[in-house]
């Protein structure tokens, strides 16, 4: 693959708690080809605002690979973690390139509930887009697949996630994830605040929520026209919570 081009155009940090990225990003080897992953805008902003050069990053939901990249393009080494080989090997071919003074990508496949192969306290950020439960399944049978899970059993299961994520991180360090919401018979299922809820029991404090205004939604036009019908908003955002150990 000829890359032309390594970063995004008049790139300037988010200064506030509403973030808008109507395009995906077209830098390096990003693409919107996996779906669900999220924009490469994001991780770029939270590894410039919450870590430093050479610093060791986890993403344990590693998906299309766009934290690893945005990691491997800012000189930040990344630990990439999914249970899927689909996915790990996307991961493998996304970061297959050669960039000066780029982080070192590390990818395993694991179980975000279970990571044994990491160390207490030896991670710097964590930066991860978990799935929302089953809203999107990324795998038929896979074993440990949290998307699979119905909304009760995920956020079920998302104790274990943070409670890993609280062991593996160093004191007054920083974990950012990405969650959404559903809805069922016309009533919301606030999945993120639950999942914040989660995270602070396992010990963490929420420093900043951020609203993540959501483009190029699939089966739009469906949507908008059942909204009407049955007369129910569409979800247009989503929510990154940033925590602090």
């Amino acid at each position: 693959m000829i890359i032309k081009k390594w970063e995004p155009d008049n790139f300037e940090i988010e200064m506030n708690t509403v973030w808008s990225f109507p395009k995906r990003g077209n830098w390096a080897t990003h693409d919107a080809k996996y779906r669900g992953n999220w924009s490469p805008y994001i991780p770029r902003n939270l590894l410039l605002r919450y870590s430093k050069e050479c610093d060791m990053v986890l993403d344990q939901f590693a998906g299309g690979g766009t934290t690893l990249v945005e990691a491997k393009l800012l000189n930040r080494n990344i630990i990439g973690v999914d249970v899927n080989p689909a996915a790990l090997e996307r991961c493998r071919e996304k970061t297959a390139f050669e960039y000066p003074n780029a982080g070192q990508v590390i990818i395993k496949q694991g179980d975000a509930r279970k990571l044994d192969f990491i160390s207490n306290e030896s991670i710097d950020l964590v930066c991860t887009h978990p799935p929302y439960a089953n809203i999107i399944h990324y795998s038929e049978s896979i074993e440990n697949d949290l998307s699979q899970l119905n909304v009760k059993d995920f956020l079920s299961e998302m104790q274990s996630v943070a409670n890993e994520t609280y062991r593996v991180l160093k004191k007054d360090c920083f974990c950012a994830l990405l969650m959404g919401d559903t809805r069922k018979k016309g009533y919301v299922i606030p999945i993120s605040f639950e999942v914040m809820k989660i995270f602070e029991n396992a010990g963490f404090k929420t420093k900043e929520i951020i609203i993540k205004e959501q483009h190029n939604c699939k089966a739009t036009g469906y949507w908008k026209t059942n909204s009407v019908k049955y007369n129910f908003l569409l979800l247009a955002h989503e929510y990154l919570f940033v925590f602090r150990k």
